[in-house]
């Protein structure tokens, strides 16, 4: 590969660097072409990719950008899973497959700057997706208005469960 294509290469991964809200290293070694082109899959209908990448233009691209804490973990022939929305998805995709394919090792993660261990990416799946938090954040703020709707109509029924007793009452003397 000669210069200028490693120059576009590392220009273009630190372009999705940047806008990557998660990144997880993994380690490919065993795994053939049908099972990669299986967890590429995946990873797109849950809207990240996998990049297989040279640990030397990772590091390089990984300069300036919140994946500069995982050049520690630059050290074995990576791939690299990309997500730019909802972190969580990707993740139990990710973790899933490699349940399934045992040679697909979760090495580390970094979300928002923050390094995340194969515990935490582990922890991160297991989390609901976002429209079931959105839904349960939904519910919780229809909850306030209708409660305090419930407590204010309280007082006129209250009272007019009071006059109806006293007209019974009345009724019956």
């Amino acid at each position: 590969m000669d210069r200028k294509t490693k120059e576009q290469i590392v220009s273009e991964l630190q372009e999705k660097l940047k806008q990557a809200k998660l990144g997880v290293l993994t380690s490919f070694n065993a795994m053939n072409v049908l099972k990669m082109e299986a967890l590429r899959n995946a990873l797109r209908k849950n809207d990240a990719e996998l990049k297989v990448v040279k640990n030397t233009l990772l590091g390089i691209a990984s300069k300036e950008t919140d994946f500069q804490i995982l050049s520690d973990h630059f050290k074995w022939p990576v791939a690299v899973v990309l997500s730019y929305k909802d972190p969580v998805a990707p993740t139990k995709a990710l973790i899933e497959f490699a349940k399934k394919n045992p040679e697909l090792e979760i090495k580390v993660g970094v979300l928002d700057g923050k390094l995340l261990t194969k515990q935490d990416l582990t922890a991160l799946a297991e989390l609901p997706g976002r429209e079931v938090l959105l839904g349960k954040l939904v519910s919780v703020m229809a909850a306030a208005p209708t409660s305090f709707v419930t407590v204010l109509s309280g007082v006129p029924r209250s009272f007019v469960q009071v006059l109806h007793a006293y007209c019974e009452k009345k009724t019956l003397n």
